[in-house]
């Protein structure tokens, strides 16, 4: 009896059960493990695929919460390059009040003032260091705080904040996302500590088209 009220509790702590995790596969790496990415590696599989840490991946979700929360909404900006990350960061951004660019970053976009696309965040958010690294090296240049979702083949030069989990699929990007936005707005105050998003996880999902 004790060990399952140890067990329930654990489950607590987490921001969703450690299934709604595991079932999205959140915690899924790639076959790569960088050196700045092996401590946040919970295990290797005999296959050579590495598996994150879920307890670090729940625990920098809160922590890049309270951080986000304390910018004006206007002056964040979110990418996506990879095509899974184009509606997660949408819905972010529809929430949160931030600016969403998905797809191509056009150079210049945070460096070039003459620019008609020219932006001025305080704060990027990421998918994918690797993906979006043009949007990454140009708020390194110009002193952009950065948080970034990093898989276990990312490096993490320039990134200021990192939450170690799978980058690449559908519904991990999709469950991340609506968790941050889930957080942030519980810290601002938005919704209540225990509130929840008016929406499910799965209108975070980027719909698969078929032709």
């Amino acid at each position: 009896m004790s060990s399952e009220k140890h067990v329930e509790r654990k489950e607590t702590e987490f921001l969703v059960p450690l299934e709604t995790y595991l079932a999205a596969g959140v915690h899924i790496g790639t076959h790569i493990g960088t050196k700045h990415m092996m401590k946040f590696v919970y295990k290797i599989r005999p296959d050579g695929l590495h598996i994150l840490d879920i307890r670090q991946t729940d625990h920098r979700l809160r922590i890049a919460a309270k951080f986000i929360a304390r910018y004006e909404p206007s002056k964040i900006v979110a990418v996506s390059v990879r095509q899974y990350g184009h509606k997660p960061v949408q819905m972010f951004c529809k929430y949160i009040g931030c600016k969403a660019i998905t797809g191509r970053i056009q150079p210049g976009t945070f460096t070039n003032p003459h620019l008609e696309h020219y932006l001025e965040p305080d704060l990027l958010i990421v998918t994918d260091p690797r993906s979006d690294s043009q949007a990454l090296k140009e708020a390194s240049k110009v002193g952009i705080p950065v948080v970034a979702f990093c898989d276990s083949d990312n490096k993490t030069e320039f990134v200021d904040l990192i939450i170690p989990a799978n980058n690449k699929g559908r519904k991990a990007l999709a469950l991340l996302y609506w968790l941050l936005t889930r957080q942030v707005l519980r810290e601002r105050g938005n919704i209540p500590p225990d509130g929840d998003l008016p929406v499910p996880v799965e209108e975070f999902e980027q719909k698969i088209t078929r032709t």
